[in-house]
């Protein structure tokens, strides 16, 4: 087949290159704006109908493949031209094609012009161009309300199809012409599709521009542009935060401001404009054009505004919660009669002052019989004279020491300056001197005294908790003397036991939970013989961290604070159960002594108790003795006396312990239903000498009387156990015997005594 004229490959040439062109600008549109999904359907609708310029000359080399292969690409790319453009329009107008419709309108338009294709060129361009014709003057009818340019696209659309109509009347002779005319009303086309897809872009654009101008002039937030030193806009938010009317008046403002804020304004407002800062938050305190003071918190990052990038700051008033937050921190920081900060403040306040470690001053005070003063003059008076107080100690002592009000009638002084001895005794005397003058409390003149506590940092104690706690032990020593008495804790040692004392009366509550207290066992033996006869129980502590403490430690804390008898119960029921299990290894058993408490002994249910006891471990009353204190006795004799009958109806002996160290008379002695006594170990220790064997001897002749059997206890000598031996001591107990045992080496004694019987 004869070549196309130059003049049809050029007009071939310029519609291949107006298709391509504007089917790219249609692309690069959709890819700046991806939200225009349009754009890009119909960018391909003219990248496809390009393709029908290279299809068109290959269907022109006559019979075989490649006239084959132009044709199929004649057919594919006009069925792909059409179907992008009406996906295109549609999805313009609102109206997307599913994907249902697409493959159907497709497959359709596919089929149809490849069958045109085995028709002759002049019907096939005829169908084509009809084809096209009825899409444009659908898209006119789609396109019609929605814009001038989506019109003339529509008519563009029109104008195409029926310029195809050319080819098939004037075969290829018009191919040139319709080819120009074609590549004219194609770039109309697209030039159309591009500006309504700008105008698009544009309204979108100033509609956002819109909704964030109107949410930025309503925001309760204030936004405010600024480039350098210069406000760019301020929406009316923060023209109403600052109390300024305009934009100018509130430049006046800023330009009123500290140098050293606009300095740093400046420079934060420099990076972020660069770069080096992405983003900033801060908050702090301004003022109002009024000078009231506000809590803002700010942030800001860099935006582009008019002719260059600026920072875009949003800036909200936070004065009310803040003040709240305060007003929150005040109250738990502070005391509410004095308005003076209290113990959580002063804890606080020595935390950050012991890490600092520089040596300060505590000085607690303490107002003497307050409780007193309440109940005398009323709790109002009493309030306003600790305010009056509270006030003289800021008065006379500031700006060198620090006032708190630790609680009820407890005040503190913290010296962080200079907190010399020197120092500190200078402060005290002062405060001594005025305590001895009156207070005018509702017109009265109220004599007050303090007891005061001193402690140093790093002198007395390394920690807040030690610091509190040596100065408030010095302040409670003081109160031992009469009147305003001070007391350095450097010179108290004697709390440290104090607080040593509280330690272990806390952990002896711990100890009887984890059963950390066992019993040990000190042999009997009778004096004349030697023969073992008896046991005395013998608590002692397992304290982890200290080893085995001696009862001597633990049984004043342990009577002072009620515990001895929780302890006595759980070592009574410890001794009947040992007793139990030497009787279950078939041994010899002998009675064991147990010491009870005046506690014990005054509870009116402990008979009761004794008694159930012995019965949960199978145990005959003869096997268990009771030792009391000469205290316990002489403390409520009747009572006494009730409880140790009441043990000796149930077969329970009860022995008299630590007996000539006390205030008994022969009277209780003799009305008192015992068994036996035992002579204190200071009784006994000075013995052989004549005096001390006199005392022991004469107690063993009213024993004897009393028909009680007496007990020499604290033998460490042979001439001790000589000397109570013919005094006549009938029993005898120390070192020089044993010292105590634990239950197995006990079990052992009693298996010893047991072989020459079995022998």
């Amino acid at each position: 087949m004869q070549a196309p004229p130059p003049f049809v490959i050029y007009a071939l040439a310029f519609n291949l290159s107006v298709n391509l062109i504007l089917g790219l600008a249609l692309w690069l549109a959709w890819s700046r704006e991806r939200s225009q999904g349009f754009n890009r359907l119909l960018g391909a609708s003219f990248l496809a109908q390009g393709l029908a310029t290279p299809a068109y000359l290959l269907w022109r080399q006559g019979e075989g493949l490649i006239h084959s292969l132009g044709g199929l690409g004649l057919a594919a790319s006009g069925a792909l031209s059409m179907l992008m453009m009406v996906a295109g329009l549609r999805d313009l107008v609102g109206r997307p094609l599913s994907w249902r419709q697409a493959t159907v309108l497709g497959l359709g338009l596919l089929g149809l012009l490849g069958a045109l294709l085995d028709q002759s060129i002049a019907v096939a361009q005829g169908s084509g161009a009809t084809l096209n014709t009825l899409l444009g003057l659908a898209a006119l009818r789609w396109l019609w309300p929605h814009g001038k340019a989506e019109r003339l696209a529509g008519l563009s659309l029109v104008l195409i199809g029926l310029n195809q109509f050319n080819f098939a009347l004037g075969g290829e002779a018009a191919l040139g012409l319709q080819s120009s005319i074609g590549a004219a009303l194609r770039m109309l086309l697209g030039i159309s599709l591009l500006h309504a897809a700008l105008r698009r872009s544009s309204l979108e654009s100033r509609g956002l521009r819109t909704q964030l101008h109107y949410m930025t002039e309503h925001s309760h937030q204030g936004v405010l542009v600024a480039r350098e030193d210069e406000p760019l806009y301020a929406n009316a938010a923060l023209l109403e935060l600052y109390g300024v009317a305009s934009l100018a008046e509130f430049k006046r403002y800023q330009q009123q401001q500290p140098a050293s804020l606009r300095a740093a304004a400046l420079q934060r407002r420099r990076a972020i404009i660069s770069g080096e800062l992405p983003h900033a938050h801060w908050e702090g305190e301004r003022r109002r054009s009024d000078g009231s003071l506000m809590r803002l918190m700010f942030s800001s990052w860099r935006i582009d505004w008019a002719d260059g990038p600026a920072e875009h700051l949003v800036i909200s008033d936070d004065t009310e919660r803040y003040n709240a937050t305060q007003a929150l921190l005040h109250q738990a920081t502070h005391d509410p009669v004095t308005g003076l900060p209290n113990r959580s403040a002063l804890q606080q306040r020595l935390r950050e002052l012991c890490a600092e470690g520089r040596p300060f001053g505590l000085i607690w005070l303490d107002l003497d019989r307050f409780t007193l003063l309440n109940e005398a003059y009323g709790h109002a008076t009493g309030d306003a004279l600790l305010r009056e107080f509270g006030a003289l100690l800021q008065a006379e002592f500031a700006p060198q020491a620090q006032t708190m009000h630790l609680g009820e009638d407890e005040f503190a002084l913290l010296v962080t300056a200079g907190a010399e001895p020197a120092l500190l005794h200078e402060l005290t005397r002062r405060l001594r001197a005025r305590l001895a003058r009156p207070f005018a409390v509702d017109a009265r003149e109220i004599y007050i005294d303090a007891s005061i506590g001193v402690a140093r940092f790093p002198h007395t104690a390394g920690d807040p908790e030690g610091l509190l706690r040596e100065a408030s032990a010095a302040m409670h020593e003081a109160k031992q003397e009469p009147g305003s008495a001070e007391r350095w804790a450097d010179e108290a040692s004697s709390r440290r036991s104090s607080s040593a004392t509280m330690l272990a009366e806390q952990a002896m509550r711990a100890g009887l939970k984890n059963a950390e207290f066992e019993l040990v066992y000190q042999p009997k033996i009778a004096a004349a013989g030697g023969a073992l006869l008896s046991f005395e129980a013998l608590v002692r502590w397992h304290r982890p961290g200290h080893g085995v403490v001696s009862p001597a430690d633990f049984i004043p804390a342990a009577e002072r604070t009620g515990l001895i008898v929780p302890l006595g119960a759980m070592l009574l029921q410890q001794a009947c159960r040992q007793l139990r299990d030497w009787r279950a290894d078939g041994r010899l058993v002998l009675p064991v002594a147990v010491n009870v408490s005046p506690l014990q002994l005054h509870d009116p249910s402990f008979p009761a108790f004794v008694a159930r006891t012995l019965q949960a471990f199978d145990l005959p009353a003869a096997l268990l003795t009771l030792e009391i204190t000469e205290t316990a006795a002489v403390r409520d004799a009747d009572q006494a006396r009730e409880r140790i009958s009441r043990l000796n109806e149930l077969g329970i002996k009860v022995a008299l312990d630590d007996f000539g160290t006390g205030f008994s008379s022969l009277n209780l002695l003799r009305s008192m239903p015992l068994d036996a006594v035992k002579i204190d170990r200071s009784l006994i220790e000075p013995m052989p000498q004549r005096t001390a064997s006199a005392v022991v001897r004469a107690i063993c002749q009213l024993a004897a009387v009393l028909d009680l059997k007496v007990v020499a206890e604290g033998i460490e000598t042979q001439a001790q156990a000589e000397a109570a031996r013919a005094a006549g001591c009938n029993e005898l107990q120390g070192f020089l015997f044993s010292k105590p045992l634990s239950a197995a080496a006990a079990g052992d004694w009693l298996a010893r005594q047991a072989e020459p019987a079995l022998g």
